[in-house]
């Protein structure tokens, strides 16, 4: 009973995990507060994905930004150490933009977003 649960929770994390590396690997992204912030203000991202321990003040300006550009948003159900190793770096990444998502369906796919 425990070994399904387990199977259950890997199942229901791991496709935004393949769908984000497959975005790393064909698309176009922006890591990091600043550029998400200039990418939203030049209406050029399609996507935002913010981690779950990103401070409130930031996570509100984020947001406020994607209202402003009607940007699809997903709140990552991690912390900013695992949305970066995600993302395939070995730094922190509190929140990131995807510009073109490359051969991924990530923006079609993602619950909370338009």
């Amino acid at each position: 009973m425990v070994v399904a649960k387990k199977i259950v929770g890997l199942v229901l994390c791991c496709p935004i995990n393949n769908r984000l590396a497959l975005v790393m690997k064909s698309g176009k992204y922006t890591l990091g507060y600043k550029t998400v912030l200039r990418t939203l203000r030049s209406s050029k991202s399609k996507l935002i994905i913010i981690s779950n321990n990103c401070p409130p003040l930031r996570k509100s300006e984020v947001e406020y930004y994607v209202m402003l550009a009607k940007v699809g948003v997903h709140h990552f159900n991690g912390n900013n150490i695992d949305l970066g190793t995600t993302c395939g770096r070995y730094y922190r990444v509190s929140c990131l933009s995807i510009l073109d998502p490359g051969d991924s369906d990530i923006i079609k796919t993602l619950p909370g977003d338009q």
